[in-house]
């Protein structure tokens, strides 16, 4: 057995920037030892230090105190052995794909000859299945497709060491798994030395030999360690059924979890809830027999999507978006709607919104026809719309002071801070939104829809511009504002786990175009629901496994058959099935 090498090393590495009373510590007492053909992956929030640990590791910053070494000697600025992707991916605007990929060959492999420099920009173009693009610029790629160009540039200057900042972060989850199961089918064949920065803790787990978690700002440093000791090659849906894998990504989870808790929350709200009612929940006076007859159903179908369409005209004739939509949510239910990319998602929730004229069918909010927008309806959107002049509070406040108009001032301005409280912006309420992080911004956006207490919550896509681990925060922050008002919601996602954690039914979308619903998928777990308590239950990796086997099923615009999405649903019934007779043969 050879032994192991360190081939790059991190020793007392401590980096901050400013001078003085301003100076902002970042990394404090890193300790890194990557042995040659080990895959690392460093996990952790937003802002705690990741980047400037591969800048780093890179050559691209030096360390306050402390040293970096590759091959035992000090790394004193970038050197092509240690290649970097980074998460924007700086391509060459004006040139091909095989053109931004050969300028860094021709730059490191000068003393090759032409053909064989010529034949290395083509192998590793292929190797990220880009050939049929070659010839293309990056404005005519996708985020993935230009990712993959940086993947491939890297492995072209045939580095010792690949250095990953959160490379498939900016992506959207589908392609972000499908590059991901790219990635690992490459660094298998490639054997390459990499240090991956992610926030994303299943994709650590499926690329990774080893995950180290980077404790939260300021002074950073590396926390536990974490084997991953999983056959290869690794594949996703398998992994969801081995207890090993279910293991680590337990503890892990569980770990980050318990670090971003350390962090700090608002200390708690003394405002109480007003006892007030908006414009758009008084009653509105009707019949008595029309009020004694109406009061059942709408309580048991609130919400009625009844064969809605929606068709857009093209050049080439009308196109069906969405075609006969059909579902009915209870009052007070939490409804997710996933699938992939083009299935007509986003086009059914601004739809509902008033956003969207509806082609045919129609859509019913208790008991009346939803004909355009209304502030019975809030929507969250991903990127969460604020005035960036005015303070939190006061955005917050433009919706409730027209929502609210019979309420006292100091009733209003209750309302605003009781929500702005309850998502952990009781000290920031009076920050201009232009200063806040993204996070902090898409806390704002839920405390405003959650403040006009509307009849239909929307959600499209909330966090889906956030990283992960800032995602599980204002996930458990949705869900615990949510149980305090059970309001009627809809959350259109792409994430597998945000989908089960949120719904007591998740729909699940067939391709697009002439999208319908494929599947519905009762979540009968307990509530209040966390990230932490559903990781123990039982239950939750067999509703993830049907989940993931129905999009796989539906991977590449495929059509699957009845039979085989029944098929799906039969499978995770079994494993709840053999799950619950193993916990009664334990008792």
């Amino acid at each position: 057995m050879s032994e192991s090498v360190t081939i790059l090393e991190a020793r007392g590495v401590a980096k901050g920037f400013g001078v003085g009373p301003a100076r902002n510590p970042v990394l404090a007492d890193i300790n890194l030892k990557v042995e040659d053909g080990e895959f690392i992956a460093v996990v952790g929030f937003s802002g705690s230090g990741k980047s400037t640990l591969i800048s780093l590791l890179s050559g691209l910053a030096q360390p306050d105190s402390g040293t970096v070494l590759f091959k035992g000697a000090p790394v004193t600025g970038p050197a092509p052995e240690r290649g970097v992707v980074f998460q924007n991916y700086a391509l060459m605007p004006w040139l091909s794909v095989e053109a931004n990929v050969a300028l860094a060959v021709e730059a490191v492999h000068k003393a090759l000859p032409k053909a064989e420099r010529r034949d290395l920009v083509a192998t590793y173009i292929d190797m990220v299945g880009l050939s049929h693009a070659k010839d293309r610029k990056p404005a005519e790629l996708s985020g993935g497709m230009r990712q993959r160009v940086s993947v491939a540039r890297a492995l072209a200057m045939r580095p010792d060491v690949l250095l990953l900042d959160e490379p498939l972060s900016a992506l959207d989850a589908l392609t972000r798994a499908k590059l991901q199961d790219e990635f690992a089918t490459i660094c298998e064949r490639e054997k390459k030395t990499i240090v991956l920065i992610t926030n994303d803790v299943d994709e650590a787990i499926l690329l990774a030999d080893r995950i180290l978690p980077l404790t939260p700002r300021p002074e950073a440093t590396l926390g536990r360690s974490f084997a991953v000791n999983l056959p290869r090659p690794r594949e996703r849906a398998a992994m969801n059924s081995d207890p090993d894998f279910i293991r680590i990504r337990g503890e892990v989870t569980e770990y980050l979890l318990d670090l971003g808790a350390k962090r700090g929350v608002d200390a708690a709200s003394a405002i109480v809830l007003p006892n007030v009612v908006p414009i758009t929940q008084k009653p509105a006076k009707l019949p008595a027999a029309y009020e004694k007859r109406a009061q059942s159903p709408i309580a048991r179908r609130y919400v009625e999507f009844s064969d809605v369409r929606k068709v857009y005209p093209t050049p080439k004739g009308p196109l069906t978006v969405v075609d006969g939509f059909d579902l009915k949510i209870n009052k007070g239910e939490f409804i997710s709607i996933i699938g992939h990319s083009g299935c007509g998602k986003s086009t059914v929730l601004s739809m509902a919104a008033g956003l969207n004229a509806i082609s045919s069918g129609g859509i019913i909010l208790d008991g009346r026809e939803v004909s355009g927008a209304g502030p019975d309806r809030a929507v969250v959107f991903q990127a969460p719309s604020l005035m960036p002049w005015l303070t939190a509070r006061e955005n917050v406040a433009l919706g409730v002071d027209k929502v609210y108009p019979d309420a006292s001032s100091a009733e209003r301005r209750d309302i605003v801070e009781y929500y702005l409280q309850r998502v952990g912006l009781g000290d920031a309420m009076h920050r201009l939104a232009a200063d806040l992080s993204n996070g902090m911004k898409q806390r704002v956006g839920i405390a405003r829809a959650f403040a006009l207490s509307p009849k239909l919550l929307l959600l499209d896509e909330p966090f889906g511009m956030l990283d992960s681990l800032t995602r599980w925060e204002l996930q458990d922050v949705l869900m615990e504002v949510w149980a305090r008002t059970k309001v009627t919601a809809i959350c259109v996602t792409h994430d597998v786990d945000e989908a089960i954690l949120l719904a007591d039914r998740v729909v699940m979308m067939s391709n697009g175009p002439n999208a319908r619903i494929g599947n519905i998928m009762e979540v009968d777990l307990p509530r209040p629901r966390t990230r932490k308590a559903l990781l123990a239950h039982p239950d939750y990796y067999a509703y993830r496994e049907e989940l993931l086997d129905f999009l796989e099923a539906y991977e590449g615009g495929a059509n699957p058959a009845p039979a085989q999405l029944e098929a799906i649903q039969n499978k995770r019934a079994a494993r709840m099935a053999r799950q619950r007779d193993t916990v009664r043969a334990a008792q």
